[in-house]
């Protein structure tokens, strides 16, 4: 039941607050907390209670206790990610249980405390969900602003998967690792996360690990003191303080030492940085997302990367489609980066070269698309761009055959490209392409059906 007590409560607010814990102390502070920040708290000791409070009241936040005399914290969690999906919930879990907090966050916690409860980060995690359950979630529309204004494009299925995670995990604030090749679009996704995120209006700090000199890594991510070392001649903050409220980027996670790993994983862990030259711990509230092209995994079992940060860094995972696996994007992506790099007049593209950016492999992915036409835009005349402007690398072509997939998807690329390659050659012309690839006219119908190839 909620503990009333005479003037602690401010009964004009609209906010309410679910707490279960079977600790009456635990329940007691917490409600006190709420109360004092001008919130509203009903208390429930069970699993069954916290259900009946659900099932009559509204709720903008939803603190459990891992452990419950009829069960967990994780069916609760569960039961308001499938039934109540805009209420937050928070789990406290005891001290040092990574793995609870971790699987809390898997199965769509929005974060979690550690017991003995610290205050300050209570009220930082109740702010923080009060901001993201007085928004709307995301609509899903097919482009999706960031902070910056840059634009998430793409109508493919890989895509419309892609910004339907983000989406999701944009309101939560459990890490995210995300996955793909380089220049896919990674740090583009990270910072769609954090606009769609409670945290939108704090710092987004993107990071390159493996830019940062090994021996500056700790003074860098923490900060130092003034002394600390020769040449620090003031106090500095490090990129865990600059993202305070926000969120951290840190792309080619895979490139940190080891030692610093366990530096990181203990600031993850604790919520707390230490300052080279500090004898003291700072809170921080930060909100990690981590990037690599490498495969994460493959790092773990060469030993390379620590299993334990593995599994704290990807309790999310959004990976990151390759171009040539949503071809159908280009045309849209080319419209796109040409407004981009000339405004309103972008110059236009002939039939061949539409074409030939359409049939290539983009080893380089999205950025290696980007470098094209801004090469492309300097290069042609009359404000029109040909196919001799664009500059296709060899090795799209080449990318073709290894862009994985079975022998059939392989031969099919290759095939597809070669045809490609001969109709931009003849003009479209299919008889000459036919000749040119010594099939029958027939013959060459037929397999530009069969692959689907607009002409």
């Amino acid at each position: 039941m909620s503990i009333n007590k005479a003037g602690a409560r401010a009964k004009t607010t609209e906010m309410r607050v679910l707490v279960i814990d079977d600790e009456a102390d635990i329940r007691e502070l917490l409600d006190l907390t709420l109360a004092r920040m001008g919130l509203s708290a009903d208390c429930a000791g069970s699993v069954a209670e916290a259900k009946a409070f659900l099932a009559r009241e509204r709720y903008h936040l939803c603190l459990t206790d891992m452990r419950l005399p009829d069960g967990d914290g994780l069916e609760i969690v569960r039961l308001i990610g499938s039934d109540y999906g805009a209420t937050p919930v928070a789990v406290i879990t005891a001290f040092g249980s990574t793995d609870n907090a971790v699987s809390a966050l898997k199965a769509g916690a929005f974060d979690y405390l550690s017991k003995p409860v610290a205050l300050d980060q209570l009220r930082t995690l109740v702010k923080s969900a009060l901001n993201l359950s007085a928004e709307p979630a995301g609509g899903g529309a097919s482009e999706k602003k960031t902070a910056g204004g840059t634009l998430l494009i793409g109508e493919s299925p890989a895509m419309l998967a892609v910004r339907e995670m983000i989406d999701k995990v944009g309101r939560s604030q459990a890490p995210v690792y995300v996955s793909g090749e380089s220049g896919s679009g990674k740090e583009l996704a990270a910072r769609s996360i954090h606009a769609q995120s409670a945290r939108h209006a704090a710092p987004f700090v993107p990071v390159n690990c493996g830019a940062i000199p090994e021996n500056l890594m700790e003074s860098e991510f923490f900060g130092y003191r003034k002394g600390a070392f020769t040449g620090a001649d003031s106090d500095r903050e490090g990129f865990f303080q600059a993202a305070n409220g926000g969120t951290l980027f840190l792309d080619e996670v895979a490139d940190l030492p080891l030692a610093m790993q366990v530096k990181l994983l203990r600031a993850i862990q604790e919520k707390k940085v230490r300052k080279v030259g500090s004898a003291v711990e700072e809170p921080v509230d930060v909100r990690i997302i981590s990037a690599t092209h490498r495969q994460l995994k493959d790092c773990v079992d060469a030993g390379t990367f620590r299993q334990d940060l593995y599994y704290r860094l990807n309790v999310i995972e959004l990976h990151m489609p390759a171009l040539r696996e949503r071809q159908e994007d280009i045309p849209i992506l080319v419209d796109a980066t040409l407004k981009r790099l000339c405004g309103d007049n972008p110059p236009s593209l002939s039939p061949e070269a539409r074409q030939a950016l359409a049939a290539y492999a983009y080893p380089g992915n999205v950025r290696e698309l980007e470098n094209i036409l801004e090469r492309a835009t300097a290069l042609c005349i009359d404000g029109k761009i040909a196919l001799e402007d664009l500059q296709l690398s060899e090795t799209g072509i080449e990318g073709v055959v290894d862009a994985g997939g079975t022998l059939d998807d392989q031969v099919n690329r290759f095939e597809r490209q070669l045809i490609l390659d001969a109709l931009v050659k003849t003009g479209d012309n299919r008889t000459a392409a036919a000749r040119l690839l010594g099939v029958t006219f027939r013959s060459l119908r037929y397999r530009i059906e069969r692959l689907g190839i607009d002409t």
